[in-house]
């Protein structure tokens, strides 16, 4: 499967337009992203606020957008939108970071893509040992908190809304400047 993937990788580097390549339970796909901005900066704010947090609770871990983490004994790599990890790790060779060097993913819901997040990858960021999962949903201004991985599922699920204080993991998330997809602001639907 891996080579699989590192064949679509290179095919994906000579296309127009932004690919990712992920590792699902059906084995590798090719996918196109577009991110609007309402996604990218959901995601800076996040990246922004955990990065300056986690000196005081982790230090050496950084909270980066980009890099893929794959698990390679359950045959898994995704790319999330954000992930916790040792600052280090950036630094390496090769494609992907080890999931087991993870403390935590989030994921900002697609419009054209929801299921992705809230149920393949529900089940296989557990299955990779990953402690913490958020799930951000600005098609509906809520928030999900997952813990404690316990095989292909999380044993513990805290919703929230946009403009809650959110707890995760040693952290908090101050969430009132993030914005609704089609929205001017967090006005109610």
């Amino acid at each position: 499967m891996r080579a699989i993937a590192e064949e679509l990788t290179a095919y994906a580097e000579r296309l127009e337009g932004s690919w990712t390549v992920e590792i699902g339970p059906s084995g590798p796909f090719l996918a196109m992203t577009s991110p609007s901005k309402r996604h990218e900066g959901t995601i800076r704010r996040i990246r922004n606020q955990l990065n300056e947090q986690l000196p005081a609770t982790h230090p050496g871990y950084v909270c980066e957008n980009g890099p893929e983490i794959e698990h390679p004994e359950i045959g898994r790599m995704r790319r999330p939108d954000a992930v916790v990890i040792p600052e280090e790790a950036l630094d390496e060779e090769g494609l992907a970071v080890d999931a087991t060097q993870v403390l935590a993913v989030i994921e900002i819901v697609s419009p054209s893509n929801p299921d992705n997040d809230y149920h393949e990858k529900l089940a296989e960021y557990p299955a990779m040992g990953i402690a913490h999962y958020l799930i951000v949903d600005p098609r509906t201004g809520t928030i999900e908190v997952h813990s404690e991985p316990c095989g292909d599922r999380y044993r513990h699920k805290d919703p929230y809304i946009f403009g809650d204080t959110v707890p995760f993991g040693s952290w908090r998330l101050e969430t009132a400047s993030f914005r609704r997809y089609g929205k001017a602001g967090n006005e109610p639907r």
